[in-house]
């Protein structure tokens, strides 16, 4: 299956604090087995045959970045980040634009605190959206009883979980789609949370491609913990 998946470049931004992490260092760059999160996150995508490169958007001022291994492998680019996830990810688009790659390439956003992708979920993705002419994302169902809230925090009513879902990473979408989407919201002063948010604005349609659940994004103390002991317990 490898031959048939299309090639691909990997953005992860990763200019952000973690302030709720409550942590004396951004959360990406928090311990997991014996790694940064942040090299668990960019490894999944190191390691696969389609791989064309990676653009990694960090604060100007970062001092952990120098220190880890993999921040001399010429297949990673390094960028500013923005203010916001968008800026960071469109930082990473032009970059790539200017070093020549094309409108219609294949891009994958990721999380910088999603250390737990697996790499049947990345191949998924990648043979599901490969002649989609919009893209997608992995994503995955809501299971527990949703309700909707008044801004007192009592129940307004019960949502319908059938229709609801889970938005996780990687998401995938061309080049110059994704890049004129976010440009265009930016301008717009439109704020898009994550890039299928950008291309829904733009008109877009994203297709949802179910993916493992176990592929969380470390935002609290208790998911790293989570993982931690998952982590030890499979070994």
């Amino acid at each position: 299956m490898i031959n048939s998946l299309p090639a691909f470049w990997a953005v992860i931004p990763a200019a952000g604090v973690g302030a709720r992490m409550a942590a004396d260092r951004p959360k990406q760059y928090l311990q997991l087995g014996g790694r940064t999160i942040l090299e668990h996150s960019l490894g999944c995508f190191l390691d696969h045959p389609a791989l064309k490169g990676l653009v990694v958007s960090l604060a100007i001022d970062d001092p952990y970045w120098p220190n880890l291994a993999c921040a001399t492998d010429p297949r990673i680019q390094r960028v500013e980040g923005g203010a916001e996830r968008s800026g960071s990810v469109l930082n990473a688009l032009l970059h790539l634009h200017a070093q020549g790659a094309d409108d219609e390439d294949w891009v994958l956003v990721h999380d910088a605190a999603r250390p737990n992708l697996a790499r049947d979920d990345l191949d998924k993705l990648l043979s599901e959206l490969a002649d989609d002419p919009v893209g997608g994302l992995l994503a995955v169902p809501a299971r527990d009883t949703l309700k909707r809230v008044d801004k007192h925090g009592r129940v307004l009513e019960t949502v319908d979980r059938s229709v609801i879902w889970q938005a996780y990473t990687p998401q995938m979408f061309r080049l110059g789609a994704l890049h004129r989407a976010l440009a265009d919201s930016l301008v717009a002063d439109v704020v898009v949370t994550d890039e299928a948010s950008a291309m829904e604005w733009s008109g877009q349609a994203p297709r949802l491609i179910e993916g493992r659940s176990d592929n969380i994004k470390v935002t609290r103390p208790e998911d790293l913990e989570w993982l931690r002991q998952r982590w030890t317990n499979r070994r």
